[in-house]
C-alpha cells in the first residue's frame, strides 16, 4: 500500500501538521485494519483514499477512532494526488458521507472548500472549563466547544486538563482570541483528548467554526489565522457564506510503503 506522510499549513517540513496518507486504488479495505494503519502511524490523523471514476472518496482516523471531517488530512491527501500522482486537473473532488469537498491548486498554495458549520453562542458549562483561565464567550458547533479569550496571549499561554477534557460530551475544545500583532486576524488552539490527541498542531476543519465567527467579530471575508500550537501553522480564509475555503501549503516527509 502506497504511504505518505506530509507536513500540512506549512512551507518546511517539521513544521504545520503532519498528516499520513494511505493510497488504496479502487477498494476499500476494512474499518479494523484503517484503524489499526491509523494506531500504528500514531499521527493525529491518517486519510484513507479511494479513486473513484471522476472523484475520490476520502476518510479519516486518528489513532483511535474515525472523525467525520479533517481539513490538514484532506490538504495532504490532495497534495500526494497533485504532486506525486500527477493528477492533471487544478481540482480535486472529495466524498465522504453526505459532504462534498473540493481542493483547488494554484502555484504552491492549495485551497479546501469545505461546508461551513453551524455554531451558536451557549451558556457557560462546568464541564468545559478545562483551561486555566476563563473564557469571555462560551459558543458550540456540531462536534466542538468555541472559547473566546480574551486576548492572543491567553491562548498561548493556556493550560488544558486533559483528563476533564477527555471527558466532554463533543469531540474537542477550540479556544480563540483577535491577534495582537498584524500578521494574523485571529489565533486558536485546539484540544481532543478524546479522540487520542491531546493537541492538534494545525486544524482546517475547526476553521469552518471559527471563520463565520470571526468574519462577523472583524467585519471582513478574508482573514489570515495563526494556530499557535508548538509547530504552528498559518491558514489563509475566505467566508464565502455556506462554504469556507481554507488555503494553504503543504511538504513532503515521507513516501513509502505499508505491508499488511
Amino acid at each position: 500500500m502506497k504511504f505518505y506522510q506530509i507536513d500540512s499549513f506549512t512551507d518546511k517540513v517539521f513544521g504545520g501538521n503532519p498528516a499520513g496518507v494511505c493510497l488504496l486504488g479502487k477498494k476499500w479495505i476494512s474499518d479494523d485494519l484503517m484503524q489499526k494503519i491509523a494506531m500504528e502511524n500514531n499521527l493525529s490523523e491518517t486519510a484513507f483514499v479511494v479513486e473513484n471514476d471522476e472523484d475520490f472518496a476520502i476518510r479519516w482516523f486518528t489513532p483511535m477512532v474515525e472523525v467525520p471531517l479533517c481539513g490538514h488530512a484532506t490538504l495532504a491527501a490532495a497534495y500526494v494526488i497533485f504532486n506525486h500522482e500527477n493528477h492533471q486537473k487544478q481540482e480535486i473532488t472529495f466524498i465522504t458521507g453526505d459532504k462534498t469537498l473540493y481542493v483547488a491548486k494554484k502555484g504552491d498554495l492549495l485551497t479546501l472548500d469545505f461546508p461551513a458549520d453551524k455554531i451558536w453562542q451557549i451558556d457557560p458549562i462546568d464541564s468545559v472549563d478545562c483551561f486555566n483561565f476563563k473564557p469571555v464567550e462560551l459558543w458550540r458547533g456540531t462536534d466542538e466547544y468555541m472559547l473566546i479569550f480574551e486576548n492572543e496571549e491567553q491562548v498561548r499561554n493556556a493550560v488544558c486538563d486533559l483528563l476533564k477534557a477527555a471527558k466532554i460530551d463533543l469531540s474537542g475544545l477550540i479556544i480563540t482570541a483577535k491577534a495582537d500583532g498584524l500578521g494574523s486576524d485571529f489565533v486558536s488552539r485546539y484540544f481532543t483528548p478524546k479522540c487520542g490527541i491531546d493537541e492538534d498542531p494545525v486544524t482546517g476543519s475547526t476553521h469552518t467554526l471559527l471563520t463565520p465567527y470571526w468574519s462577523r467579530k472583524l467585519d471582513k471575508n478574508r482573514l489570515t489565522a495563526a494556530q499557535v500550537s508548538a509547530r504552528g501553522g498559518i491558514l489563509h480564509l475566505e467566508n464565502c457564506g455556506e462554504r469556507i475555503k481554507i488555503s494553504g501549503k503543504a511538504v513532503t516527509y515521507l513516501v513509502g510503503e505499508i505491508f499488511v
